[in-house]
C-alpha cells in the first residue's frame, strides 16, 4: 500500500484548522488506511490528516505495534511508486473521524512527546491524564470512548493538529524557539 508524504514544520499548513468530514465513503477509508501505513512506515503512534496534506478532521492511532521487517521497493521511473513492505506485529489501528473531546480528567500527566512533522524533536508536554472522545469510526458509526495514559496523550496531540495546534505550541517559548532553530538547520542542511 502507498505511503503518503509528510507535511513538515514549519509548513504553514500545520497551523490551519481542519474541516469536518461530511460523509464516510470508500475514498476516505482508503485514505485512512494509507495514513496508517504511513504512520507505521515513519514509526509514529498517531497521525492527523493535516500531517499528510488533508485538511479534514481525521486521525489514526496505534500505540502497541512492532515492526518486524522492512523491505523498500524503489521504482525509479516514478517517485509515487515508493511502496513499502513490512511485517507488523500487534497491529491494532484505530480510526477517528470528526473526533471531539467531550470530557477531560482534572488529573494531568506529563509525557515527552515527539511528532512526525517535527523530525527528531521531543518535549515534555502536560495534558489531562484521561479523556473521553466522541467520534465516528471507519464504518461511520458514532462511538464514545475513554482513553488514558499514552492513548490519551496521543489522541489529544492529534486532535490538536486538527485545530492547527502543534505540540510545540504547548511548551515554553524558549524551548519552542530551540526546536524551531534545530528544524531550520535540519531543513537547510
Amino acid at each position: 500500500m502507498k505511503t503518503l508524504p509528510l507535511v513538515l514544520a514549519p509548513d504553514p499548513l500545520l497551523k490551519k484548522i481542519s474541516q469536518k468530514v461530511d460523509k464516510v465513503d470508500d475514498n476516505l477509508r482508503e485514505f485512512l488506511q494509507q495514513m496508517v501505513q504511513t504512520m507505521y512506515h515513519e514509526g509514529g503512534v498517531g497521525l492527523a490528516g493535516v500531517q499528510v496534506g488533508l485538511l479534514k478532521r481525521v486521525l489514526v492511532m496505534d500505540i502497541d505495534y512492532e515492526i518486524l521487517d522492512h523491505h523498500r521497493h524503489h521504482h525509479h521511473d516514478n517517485e509515487e511508486q515508493n511502496y513499502e513492505e513490512f511485517e507488523i506485529k500487534n497491529a491494532n489501528p484505530q480510526y477517528f473521524i470528526n473526533p471531539e473531546i467531550i470530557e477531560s480528567s482534572p488529573e494531568k500527566s506529563s509525557f515527552k512527546e515527539g511528532c512526525l512533522s517535527f523530525p527528531g524533536a521531543r518535549a515534555e508536554v502536560i495534558r489531562p491524564e484521561s479523556v473521553t472522545v466522541k467520534f465516528l469510526d471507519i464504518d461511520g458509526q458514532e462511538r464514545v470512548q475513554r482513553y488514558d495514559g499514552i492513548s490519551a496523550t496521543c489522541i489529544q496531540h492529534e486532535i490538536d493538529h486538527l485545530n492547527g495546534i502543534t505540540f510545540i505550541d504547548r511548551i515554553s517559548p524558549l524551548k519552542k524557539e530551540v526546536i524551531l532553530k534545530k528544524l531550520k538547520k535540519h531543513k537547510n542542511g
